[in-house]
């Protein structure tokens, strides 16, 4: 079954039209049965790629749609092609996770930080990490909303590509919703929940700091964290393929107590040292597995769909 669900991932990459012309006895699946060459042949030298499916569905046939895009060959290109937007998208996540804790302080103390230490808390939080106290206030407003649930921390145990193991970490208003949301993308790229337990074993929960190697020198870093107390400097991975762009977007991880972790930041902004505005909480994985290109690519895949998801907050892997 894996296999064939590998494979279904792959087959999406590729334009239909050269499938179908290269391979004559290609079938396409849909949830009534299988549609045979000729009928897809007959969809598509008329019709342009957006219609397919609608066209299909005309015939009496129920067509899921799967969007074409291009293959991502290699360690490389599969790193260059994910990195425009990245930095945005991970603001964004932390943005979103900042206002669903909000969210659910004022569920559980009201809006007053004055009488609700869990907003005290989540308001140093905000300044610690330099996060616009706009998302606060907006999230204030939201929370007294009628209908507005308070949000639901749950995780979910994935198996991937490789022998790789991911964890996703999900705060929903609705758990129905965002179990059925993780499945379907599984479903699409070829993961597999896996039980609880069997993959949470592999990772450990850590205070992290994130720093961008091209921004602070390597003795440096090291000689400035251990004396502020981190437990460990974790260097980024390195491969024969990166340029100098890949380069550029290494980072360090400091990982600290939870103690330390003020006191970390305060030492580097103290250095003029930047460091990324995350949450502060990671999961580490205990140890890296190396897998082979092509389950490279697949995994990112499959993360980066997960990571699309509203409720998702984070993906994590042990792939190295």
């Amino acid at each position: 079954m894996g296999s064939l669900q590998a494979f279904g991932v792959i087959l999406k990459r590729f334009p239909l039209n050269s499938i179908i012309h290269k391979s004559p006895r290609f079938f396409h699946p849909h949830s009534s049965g299988l549609c045979s060459s000729s009928s897809l042949a007959a969809v598509t030298s008329s019709s342009p790629l957006w219609a397919f499916d609608s066209e299909l569905k005309s015939r009496g046939n129920q067509v899921r749609r799967i969007w074409m895009s291009p293959v991502c060959m290699g360690r490389r290109s599969c790193k260059i092609a994910g990195r425009k937007g990245a930095q945005d998208a991970k603001k964004a996540k932390l943005y979103a996770r900042i206002g669903k804790e909000v969210v659910s302080a004022c569920k559980r103390g009201g809006t007053n930080p004055t009488s609700n230490p869990l907003l005290t808390t989540l308001l140093e939080k905000i300044k610690e990490l330099d996060i616009p106290k706009e998302i606060f206030d907006r999230n204030i407003k939201r929370a007294s909303e009628k209908g507005q649930e308070a949000y639901i921390e749950k995780t979910y145990e994935v198996y991937g590509y490789g022998g790789a193991s991911m964890v996703v970490e999900v705060s929903t208003d609705k758990v129905n919703r965002s179990v059925a949301a993780v499945r379907e993308v599984l479903k699409d790229y070829g993961g597999k929940m896996a039980d609880s337990g069997s993959v949470m074993f592999k990772f450990r929960r850590a205070r992290v700091v994130n720093v961008k190697a091209s921004n602070v020198d390597k003795d440096q870093l090291l000689n400035i964290s251990l004396d502020a107390g981190a437990e460990d400097v974790i260097e980024p991975p390195e491969y024969e393929d990166d340029t100098e762009e890949d380069k550029s977007e290494r980072y360090y991880k400091i990982v600290t107590s939870t103690e330390n972790y003020s006191g970390i930041l305060s030492k580097l902004r103290e250095e003029n040292i930047k460091f990324e505005t995350d949450g502060g909480s990671e999961l580490l994985p205990m140890s890296s597995i190396e897998v082979d290109d092509e389950a490279m690519d697949l995994n990112k895949e499959l993360m980066d769909k997960l990571l699309e998801l509203d409720d998702v907050d984070a993906v994590y892997t042990d792939q190295k």
